[in-house]
């Protein structure tokens, strides 16, 4: 591939690609670096095995760039919780009752969630599970920002309701 066809291919399809990954990313930066990167890694290609697709590639090399950004966030989440914490949950010796306690109060919260109505459940999920602003939920469901917040609000309530019931039961 000579450097006038990545830049041909790269004035056809950049666009395309860039919204692509905006879609599924929801992130401009993220986007944009992503593209770049896929080009890249097609004209890498160019020494190499030949290419007959080349749209193709570019999007299944995007959607795999993602999918590793992705993997790479989640592991960054979980390598935030340095040795220290978890020295103090293995001293800390939970003992068995306060095992069935935790899993007790998450069943308990599974079940106020299930209570909710599907949208505000979703709307619960991709903020509170998720870790999407108020902003990405609203973009993600086509919804205003106003919208997520009293959904939200409503389901905070009737989780804490519900909580406190089972608690004041108990």
């Amino acid at each position: 591939m000579s450097d006038l066809d990545l830049k041909g291919l790269f004035q056809k399809h950049a666009k395309a690609l860039h919204s692509f990954l905006l879609r599924k990313s929801h992130d401009p930066q993220l986007a944009a670096d992503l593209t770049q990167e896929s080009f890249l890694r097609l004209a890498e290609q160019r020494g190499g095995e030949r290419i007959d697709n080349s749209p193709a590639y570019l999007f299944r090399t995007a959607s795999n760039l993602l999918i590793d950004h992705q993997r790479q966030q989640i592991r960054r989440k979980t390598d935030l919780l340095g040795e220290d914490v978890l020295l103090e949950v293995e001293a800390s010796g939970s003992s068995l009752d306060e095992i069935t306690a935790a899993r007790q109060s998450l069943e308990r919260l599974q079940q106020a969630i299930a209570e909710l109505p599907p949208r505000t459940q979703e709307i619960f999920r991709l903020n509170r599970i998720e870790g999407l602003t108020h902003a990405q939920v609203a973009r993600e469901l086509g919804i205003s920002d106003s919208s997520v917040q009293k959904h939200l609000a409503r389901a905070l309530a009737h989780v804490m309701e519900r909580l406190v019931e089972v608690d004041e039961q108990a």
